[in-house]
């Protein structure tokens, strides 16, 4: 099968990085094909070595946008979307592809389509949901009711709380989210490497208002029966947040238990970072978890590392796996008791953490994604 996959994110990040090369790299080692269109002047922080063809129109980015400035470029990337569609819907009536993948879609791709010639597609249109809570859940019915006949448009849900998600919007798929694994290292060099410190991480964007230096404070009141050291890598945006990271980093110059990396972290340095930890912490807690799906979470398990996470971030998870220990959401007295019990357990729990992960990786395993999307392009919703 021809996949094309419209990739429309302005602002690229590791996650959508992430994602399309699961897509690709495992769509095409099930010998399907695989080829990108994209806005004008888009350009991939990633080679995927596959073919490129660019839409006129270009990105959109809301960053550091607010008001009247955000209702402005709101209705410039609807514009540019309906030709971008309109041209999606050209080359599928010329045979170009047979499935066309809208890799990050949310309820409001569908709600553009309905003014859109792509709605009476040829080949299956599949748009790609990374999560909803209920309020989402109930828009993208809404959203999609139009299309409730159209055989061709198509959704996919990745999530790991199927049971709470009420969805009534037809020809509607619900899989769960995969593992992102260390694709650019050595299997023989993926196993965590013998230390006698025990190694813990906090992984992703920094900003202010993530109160970075709270989680820090909880895990340096912990009373550990062993060595064990901290690392906070930040990958900062703009000049407020990195000026405070770097004042974060000034504050704790003398402490030995922690270690800071001021960086973003893509591709094989993200995996490599990942893979020097022996667990990652997830301290930021939100409800808005609970349906939405943790990249971390996923990157943990993929990299095969356990987790010390809030409660309210994919429940299930720890539910039915025994990879790690959770703590109450915004309480930091219960995130020391966590870390310490993590770490002062760890070398009686390792070999459950390893039987676990074996097990969460097989389970979520982005073969499985690959599947499920051509599952969905094949019109098998179960």
């Amino acid at each position: 099968m021809r996949f094309a996959i419209m990739e429309n994110v302005a602002s690229e990040g590791g996650h959508e990085i992430d994602f399309d090369r699961i897509l690709v790299e495992e769509l095409s080692a099930l010998s399907h094909d695989v080829e990108f269109y994209v806005p004008e002047g888009h350009k991939f922080r990633f080679d995927y070595k596959k073919k490129i063809h660019y839409l006129k129109g270009c990105g959109v980015s809301y960053d550091g946008a607010h008001g009247a400035k955000k209702a402005y470029l709101a209705l410039k990337r609807e514009y540019h979307r309906q030709k971008w569609y309109a041209a999606m819907y050209d080359y599928a009536k010329a045979g170009a592809f047979d499935a066309l993948i809208f890799p990050s879609a949310t309820y409001r791709y569908l709600r553009s389509l309905r003014i859109s010639p792509l709605k009476k597609s040829p080949v299956p249109v599949l748009f790609l949901i990374h999560g909803l809570t209920p309020a989402e859940a109930k828009k993208l019915d809404d959203a999609a009711a139009p299309f409730a006949t159209v055989e061709n448009i198509r959704i996919g849900v990745q999530t790991f709380a199927k049971a709470k998600l009420k969805l009534t919007a037809q020809h509607t798929k619900i899989y769960p989210p995969p593992n992102y694994i260390p694709r650019d290292i050595p299997a023989d060099k993926q196993s965590a490497t013998a230390h006698d410190t025990l190694r813990l991480g906090i992984f992703g964007q920094y900003r202010r208002e993530k109160n970075v230096d709270s989680f820090i404070r909880a895990f340096l009141r912990g009373q550990y029966n062993r060595a064990v050291q901290l690392v906070v890598q930040g990958a900062t945006t703009n000049k407020a947040d990195a000026q405070d990271f770097e004042d974060l980093i000034g504050r704790y110059a003398n402490e030995n238990r922690l270690l800071f990396w001021h960086k973003p972290l893509i591709g094989a340095e993200w995996q490599r970072g990942l893979l020097s930890v022996d667990a990652v912490v997830i301290p930021y807690g939100n409800s808005r978890y609970l349906y939405h799906t943790s990249a971390i979470i996923g990157n943990a398990m993929g990299h095969r590392r356990p987790i010390i996470v809030a409660d309210n971030v994919n429940p299930e998870i720890l539910h039915d796996y025994k990879i790690g220990i959770s703590f109450k959401s915004g309480d930091l007295e219960s995130l020391t008791t966590a870390i310490t019990k993590f770490v002062n357990g760890y070398d009686a729990d390792q070999e459950i953490y390893r039987q676990e992960l074996s097990r969460a990786y097989r389970d979520f395993s982005p073969t499985l994604l690959a599947q499920n999307i051509i599952s969905l392009a094949e019109g098998c919703y179960a």
